[in-house]
């Protein structure tokens, strides 16, 4: 039997840099800037995804002249770890969390300050942490009770709404009061694909009151929770571009380029999060990136309200 001739090498390089081009993702469409006569709104399910969703678009947008607000749905109450290691107690208790809600008011007040965003802009709704899609899917018209800080209507007196009872019809009404105020050209807002559940019902209760108004064209959706070992490394890498994550696999996915000044204002408002970095600093890091991504759909395929 006749041996083969050998490959020459660089024939062999050659094949291997067209598998390479070949597996590699196609690059992603740029997002335009944001216009300077923009009103921006960043609906964040708890206090941080404001900066980890956006907060390089937010700076860019308010260094541009346009205007940004931001809306928290919930006051963050809800993360047992943290108040475990903030407060020093293996079991916290209800009190426990609520100070821990108070404290991530704060800091939240502090990384939009961070990002230019006046504070007559920023608007909590103080929600329950963990029981917003509970709200929209099975208490829209009945009481319902957090079991991390023990209250059933909202209790932050710098609330929108405070005593307002928890039901869904309550966090709707407060949720289009803020619509209504800001009237915003431009909504961000987490996709109902994301994990948590928190935002993913914040995501269908933007689509609930978008959708009423006919506005959906000016929604852009995000992920935060993305899958396991979503954002990939971990830590700060500032210089690379932000990875589609698992979770937002065949969505039409745009690119907001980031410029230095954006990714360090970023970088600051994510770290005035001390309570989370506590506990998940690398990870937050992480999310400081050369880009970040938004979809002009919230999801790959039709979502149904009850859809995980």
């Amino acid at each position: 039997m006749r041996k083969r001739p050998p490959i020459p090498a660089l024939a062999v390089l050659a094949t291997m840099a067209m598998a390479v081009t070949a597996a590699a993702p196609a690059p992603l469409p740029v997002m335009p800037p944001v216009d300077p006569a923009a009103r921006v709104l960043v609906v964040a399910p708890h206090p941080d995804d404001e900066s980890l969703c956006c907060g390089g678009l937010i700076d860019m947008a308010r260094r541009a002249g346009a205007d940004v607000s931001i809306v928290w749905v919930t006051s963050g109450e809800g993360f047992r770890l943290d108040a475990m290691v903030v407060e020093r107690k293996l079991r916290p208790r209800q009190a426990d969390m609520r100070l821990l809600a108070r404290r991530r008011i704060q800091e939240a007040h502090d990384a939009a300050a961070l990002l230019g965003v006046d504070r007559d802009h920023q608007y909590f709704l103080g929600y329950p942490d963990r029981g917003v899609l509970r709200l929209l899917l099975d208490r829209y018209s009945s009481p319902y009770r957090s079991k991390y800080s023990g209250a059933d209507a909202v209790p932050w007196e710098q609330a929108l709404s405070p005593g307002s009872p928890y039901d869904g019809a309550n966090l709707e009404n407060d949720f289009a009061h803020v619509i209504e105020r800001v009237r915003p050209t431009l909504v961000l807002a987490p996709s109902p694909n994301d994990t948590h559940p928190d935002h993913r019902g914040t995501g269908i209760l933007v689509m609930r009151i978008m959708g009423t108004r006919g506005e959906m064209d000016r929604v852009r959706f995000w992920i935060v929770h993305g899958g396991r070992g979503w954002p990939k490394p971990a830590g700060l890498n500032a210089s690379l571009p932000q990875t589609v994550p698992p979770r937002g696999k065949g969505m039409p996915w745009e690119q907001f380029e980031l410029d230095d000044e954006a990714r360090e204002a970023k970088r600051l408002a994510v770290r005035a999060h001390e309570t989370q970095l506590k506990v998940m600093g690398s990870v937050m890091m992480g999310y400081v990136r050369a880009t970040e991504l938004y979809s002009r759909t919230p999801t790959a395929q039709p979502v149904t309200e009850g859809s995980p």
